[in-house]
Parts: structure tokens; sequence; C-alpha cells
């Protein structure tokens, strides 16, 4: 005869008791808080990604200025139609303009890396 398995248990809770709960599960899931709350095997719980990343809201927060106050996409958009319709002139304030723009998207390029706590690759 199959052995014929249990249903999963199940348990409302209120928005405020679940955000209780979940500030006090830190970087464990709310599954492996509870077992550990619950029967307390001394087994070290599973340490798992938190749901928020930022490591530094302060440098997110600088990037996503940046972002809002640039017209990136919109100069991006510009210099490719300038490009394809071959009316780019090469001036040295041109490239002053575009190596700038380029030291921009690096810079924010590092402070998301940063700010997610992210590790830059080769």
């Amino acid at each position: 005869m199959a052995k014929t398995r249990q249903s999963p248990f199940s348990l409302r809770l209120t928005f405020e008791q679940r955000a209780v709960l979940e500030a006090a599960a830190g970087d464990l899931s709310l599954a492996a808080y509870i077992h550990g709350k619950l029967f307390d095997s001394g087994d070290a719980p599973v340490r798992r990604r938190g749901k928020k990343p930022v490591k530094d809201h302060q440098a997110l927060a600088q990037v996503l200025g940046k972002l809002g106050q640039s017209r990136l996409s919109s100069n991006l958009n510009q210099l490719a139609k300038a490009v394809n319709t071959g009316s780019l002139p090469v001036t040295p304030d041109t490239e002053a303009a575009l190596l700038a723009a380029a030291a921009d998207v690096q810079e924010m390029r590092r402070l998301l890396i940063d700010a997610l706590n992210l590790r830059e690759g080769p």
C-alpha cells in the first residue's frame, strides 16, 4: 500500500505579524526561522540571500539621482541617429563630451555594484 503524503500546513498572519517575523528572521527564510524557533534542533539554520540585497542605500540613491538628472537615454538616441545619418562631426568638444559621458556611466556602474554588494568581474 502506498504511503499517503500529509498536506502542507499553512498559517494565516496579519501584515503586522508577518512584518515582525520577517524582521526577526533577518537573512533567513521565514520557514527556516520558524523551524528554528519551534524545534530548536541546535543546527545552524541555512542562511539565504536577503530579499533586500542593497548594501549601501546612500550610494544607490546617488546613482539613481545621477540617472534622474541625466538625459542619458535621450542623448544616446541622438548620438545614434547622428552616427547613422553621418552628421556627427568629430571635434575636440564632441570627443571630450563622449569621454565625459563614458566616465559618468563607469562611475554609475561602480556605484551600483558597490550599493548592491556585488563583485566586479575580471
